[in-house]
Formats: structure tokens, C-alpha cells, sequence
């Protein structure tokens, strides 16, 4: 996960508040049920030393948000000033509800909606629909370009006069030209990392072979149904499952690239919260690998980030400011200071003390790590 959608806190003061909860509106009293659950949330964020303006603040980022469709989750993070709002890809197990001088990130970076920019295009012979998705929701534009007639006509009354094929099959080509040439726009203004195009076979077919082949390669190809009577359900569910698979597939990359720097000792790769917290203070993490903490610690110095597993390494490094603070808010929110992407670990990869990381170069000899 790219962390940049977590800069507005970099600027915020805190203390941060930082609450999960089921947003599921799978139900007809889902409106009730998650007023119920506020309200729990508020209690727990209050006993732990929230004050109200923090909880407003959070209370906002609840009732600003819209209502999810069917079962989701929505984590809260927020300052007083400051709200970030997400919508997971599944509900929690439990509420979180923190009070911390650092946000707590690890909930969105594990389920958070984590998708590229896609387009979505419904094509026949006469133009297309295309959606544009992503992170600030769907938008949608129509080609027609009404290059007609697009249908070739049939019968004996032309008597050999003209051949009725080639007026419709010069305005198909105008008119997958013209969809091609929205579609690539679309694709760059979107900076789209995929293209979803539904249709009849024909014309899914005819669209393809005439889009760049920058676009072409980025293509799925989803039988849904024709342009005007799509099935949305098959078509979102394909959307989901391809969009799961790919996340899936950035952690194992990750995984794998980490697993691969470490076994050539390259001085690319670090383990534990000694190496991790090291490479954090020198900006050198690209990305941190964050799998199973718990509930450790680390002390945090005179900046968010310098980190350090023991007082002896924060003494070294001659900080005036020695706070305990938990593993799993200090070292995302360092990463994000840093400008290092976030990634969740899965059962693939389990590194010491449940977290590592890929680094841009390697480390100084001689830092303090121990």
C-alpha cells in the first residue's frame, strides 16, 4: 500500500483517536445496529481519555462518510482537525477504538481498499459506456459517435447497384476509431492499471485489436452480457476476484523480493524490530513488510522517527526524549514519514519479531541497531 494516503496525519497533532467498526448495511435495521455501535466506540474512546472535540472529530468521519453496500468496515483515524476515513474490505472481528499520541494505521494497510484506478467499458458496433474508478469513486462518459448505419442490410431490391456491406462496415470502423481513442484517453488521463470490457463477442473482439497496445495488454475481457443489459453482478464479481488475486499478489512479490534480498545478503533486506527501527531513522525502508507484532514496543526519541528497540540504542543516539510507544502505530506512521510503501505479511513470510523490510540501499556500517 502506497502510504501517501496517509499524509494529511503526518501534519496533524495528536492525541489521535482510531476507531474500526462493522459498517455493514446488510440488514434492514443497519442504521440502528451501527448508531448502537457508535455509541459503544464513543463510551471506549472517552474512558480513554478522548475529549470531546476528539470525539466530534471522529463522530464526523463516522456520519460524513457514505453507507457501505452490504458487509464492509470503516476505520477512523482523527485528530481534532484532522480525519481520514476508509472503507474496509471486510468488517472487523471486533471494534478497535484507540487514544494515542500516534495513529494506529495497521487496520486500513491489511484491509483498507487498496485498488488501482480502473475503467470499466460496455462496447457494441455503435460506441461504448466507460467508468472510470478509483479512489475517488466511479464517474462515467459515453462515445457515440453515430457513424450510421452500423447494421449491414439484407435483401434483393439494391439489384447490384451498390453493395449495402460497405456503408456499415466503414461506420463500425469510425465508430470503434472514436471508442478506441476515448478508451486510451480515458486510460491515461486515469492513470488506469486495468481495463474491464464487456460486450457481445464481436464487439469486444472488434475493440480490442484496434486499442494501443499499451491499453490492449491491460485488457480483461468479461462475458456479461451485451452494451444496455450488462450483468452487473458477474461483472463485479470478476472485478472483485481479479482485484483480490492482485492483492494477494503484492504481498507475495513482496515477500518474495524481501525473502530473495535476504538470502543474497545484499544488504536490501532487515528483520526484527532492531533492523526495521534502524533503517526507519536513516529513511532507508522502500518498503515495511508488517506482519504479527503483537503487542511490542518501541521507544520513540526526539522526531516520529527515531525509533529504537532498547534505551541503550536510544541513548546512543542521543536523544533527549525517551516515550514507550506500541510497535504497531510507531513503525507504520515512521513509514509514512519516510515515504515507505506499507505492506501486510500473511502466513508466507513470518520474519523476526513479525516485521521487516526491503531497503533503498543499504545500511551505514557502524549504526546503532542494538
Amino acid at each position: 500500500m502506497q502510504s501517501g494516503r496517509f499524509r494529511p496525519l503526518a501534519e496533524a497533532h495528536g492525541p489521535f483517536a482510531s476507531v474500526v467498526i462493522d459498517d455493514s448495511h446488510d440488514t434492514a435495521d443497519a442504521d440502528k445496529q451501527l448508531e448502537l455501535r457508535w455509541r459503544a466506540v464513543e463510551e471506549e474512546l472517552a474512558a480513554g481519555g478522548a475529549d470531546e472535540d476528539l470525539i466530534a472529530s471522529v463522530r464526523r468521519g463516522v456520519t460524513d462518510t457514505p453507507n457501505a453496500v452490504g458487509r464492509a468496515g470503516l476505520a477512523v483515524i482523527a485528530s481534532r482537525d484532522v480525519q481520514l476515513t476508509e472503507t474496509l474490505i471486510r468488517p472487523p472481528e471486533a471494534p478497535t477504538a484507540r487514544v494515542s499520541d500516534l495513529p494506529y494505521l495497521v487496520p486500513v494497510v491489511v484491509h483498507g481498499v487498496d485498488d488501482p484506478p480502473y475503467l470499466v467499458v460496455a462496447v457494441d458496433h455503435a460506441g461504448a459506456d466507460i467508468e472510470v474508478h478509483n479512489a475517488a469513486g466511479a464517474r462515467a462518459t459515453h462515445v457515440d459517435p453515430r457513424n450510421y448505419p452500423v447494421h449491414k442490410a439484407a435483401g434483393a431490391e439494391n439489384a447490384g447497384y451498390s453493395d449495402p456491406q460497405r456503408p456499415a462496415e466503414e461506420a463500425v470502423r469510425k465508430n470503434l476509431r472514436a471508442t478506441s481513442d476515448q478508451v486510451a484517453d480515458v486510460f491515461d488521463d486515469a492513470s488506469a492499471e486495468m481495463v474491464w470490457v464487456v460486450g457481445e463477442v464481436r464487439s469486444r473482439a472488434d475493440l480490442i485489436a484496434v486499442l494501443p497496445q499499451r491499453v490492449a495488454e491491460r485488457v480483461v475481457e468479461v462475458d456479461a452480457g451485451a452494451r444496455g443489459s450488462v450483468d452487473r453482478d458477474a461483472l463485479e464479481h470478476d472485478i472483485t476476484t481479479r482485484l483480490l488475486q492482485r492483492r494477494a499478489d503484492v504481498i507475495g512479490d513482496a515477500a518474495e523480493r524481501w525473502r530473495a534480498e535476504s538470502e543474497r545478503d545484499s544488504g536490501l533486506a532487515t528483520e526484527g524490530l532492531a533492523g526495521v527501527c534502524a533503517a526507519l531513522r536513516e529513511g532507508a525502508v522502500e518498503t515495511l513488510l508488517l506482519g504479527d507484532v503483537g503487542d511490542s514496543t518501541v521507544l520513540l526519541g526526539d522526531a516520529p522517527t527515531t525509533l529504537a528497540p532498547t534505551p541503550e540504542v536510544l541513548s546512543e543516539l542521543g536523544s533527549q526524549r525517551s516515550e514507550t510507544v506500541r510497535a504497531d502505530e510507531a513503525l507504520p506512521f515512521a513509514a509514512v514519514l519516510t515515504d515507505a510503501d506499507i505492506v501486510s505479511l500473511d502466513e508466507r513470510v513470518a520474519p523476526r519479531d513479525g516485521v521487516a523490510a526491503i531497503l533503498r540501499y543499504p545500511r551505514r556500517e557502524g549504526a546503532a541497531t542494538t
